[in-house]
């Protein structure tokens, strides 16, 4: 299906559109950046733009002869990107969105950062560069979370807080410095969790169990990304 864009959008010359995407009024795209199918870009969406680094090139990417603002931005299918949200280019790796990602109005996405499936930012969160938000993590109202940040798989963090180290995979989190309250018990159930599962999850989120049996596969598979992850930044 072909894309839908307002025309009073700007979309700059190394830009990639996939199919059924919808572009709405007054957004910029420049590039490098690649989009895949099905997104709907609200207006006055900016993706793709400098990242907010003092030292870095501010190029005039929106002109045909603007050059390349950075390192790029990847979009992947069924996002849906409300009024203002705002997506920096990255500066050493690219920034990226995955798949099924829902960004409330005015939330920033900044350079470097990397949104895994199923994440929901809502309003007014602002998420500094090079941070990392895990598959079906929800970020409540008005968060910030402090550059190079981890939100685990399946976490849910309470509107206003202020996240300053990593936030553990389907905890509920909330606070000033962020801290975990308990266990994302709704979030497990949704992924298809049983009561038993769920159970043996919050004993091992404690340290006094392995991680349970029975998980389902994309939840293991994505705990267990997640556990290799955090063991690298440790070495």
């Amino acid at each position: 299906m072909a894309n839908t864009i307002h025309p009073t959008a700007v979309i700059g010359a190394d830009v990639q559109l996939g199919d059924d995407n919808t572009i709405g009024p007054y957004s910029v795209i420049v590039g490098p950046t690649r989009i895949g199918n099905g997104n709907w870009i609200g207006p006055h969406v900016v993706i793709g733009t400098p990242a907010e680094y003092r030292g870095g090139p501010h190029p005039a990417a929106w002109d045909p002869d603007g050059g390349r603002a950075g390192g790029g931005v990847v979009i992947g299918d069924n996002n849906v990107l409300r009024e203002f949200v705002t997506v920096n280019q990255g500066i050493q790796e690219t920034t990226r969105i995955g798949a099924d990602c829902y960004l409330l109005t005015s939330s920033h996405i900044g350079h470097d950062c990397v949104l895994n499936d199923g994440v929901t930012i809502t309003d007014a969160v602002l998420l500094g560069g090079h941070t990392h938000v895990w598959s079906w993590a929800n970020i409540g109202l008005g968060t910030v979370v402090h550059q190079r940040g981890q939100v685990g798989p399946g976490a849910m963090v309470g509107m206003g807080s202020a996240v300053r180290r990593a936030v553990e995979p389907f905890t509920i989190t909330v606070g000033n410095p962020a801290r975990a309250t308990g266990v994302n018990r709704v979030g497990l159930s949704r992924r298809g969790c049983t009561e038993d599962v769920v159970d043996a999850f919050e004993q091992y989120l404690k340290g006094r169990a392995d991680l349970p049996a029975g998980l389902p596969d994309d939840v293991a598979a994505e705990l267990s990304a997640w556990a290799k992850a955090m063991a690298s930044e440790k070495e």
